[in-house]
């Protein structure tokens, strides 16, 4: 991606400001998302700022552009995400958004890190071998409870298994 946030924000400005879907309820929930999530991008004094009904609507979003877009490039970049989560159909009709679909370029937003959650990241024999000791600890069990010769037979399949004693009593 060529351009920063900073700089589609500077560019999308007067679009956003423009945009009668940008409503009072739009415009809040996007000062909310910045507050409770982003509380270094925009504080409680900040937001109740923003948030002011006597100010109309079109000068609070103006504002809160402009200070967004000196707070940097990291409270750019969260604006966009949040504009992204509550405003989806403005976000991708901005002129910077357009351009990089016309361009070729991705237009979702860019998945920061911590936006990433790896669920497993082992490989698929990482999950068999587990599953086989699973199934091979079952069946240990499963067939030492049924050929009971003597009544040690189920703990001589665990010690097979190479259990300790205090292990072995938890597991029986």
């Amino acid at each position: 991606m060529g351009e920063s946030f900073h700089e589609q924000l500077r560019v999308d400005s007067r679009f956003l400001k423009s945009d009668q879907r940008l409503d009072t309820e739009l415009v809040d929930k996007l000062i909310l998302q910045l507050n409770r999530i982003y509380l270094q991008i925009l504080t409680d004094k900040e937001a109740s700022k923003f948030r002011d009904l006597d100010v109309p609507t079109c000068i609070r979003l103006a504002e809160l552009l402009s200070h967004l877009q000196d707070k940097g490039e990291e409270a750019c970049r969260e604006f966009y995400r949040a504009l992204h989560l509550h405003v989806e159909d403005v976000y991708f009709s901005l002129p910077t958004r357009l351009r990089l679909r016309d361009s070729g370029e991705p237009v979702g937003p860019i998945p920061s890190p911590t936006d990433r959650y790896v669920i497993n990241d082992h490989s698929p024999f990482f999950f068999l071998s587990c599953f086989s000791v699973a199934v091979g600890a079952a069946l240990l069990y499963y067939y030492g409870e049924s050929k009971q010769v003597s009544g040690s037979s189920s703990a001589l399949g665990l010690a097979a298994m190479g259990l300790s004693r205090k292990v072995r009593d938890v597991l029986i």
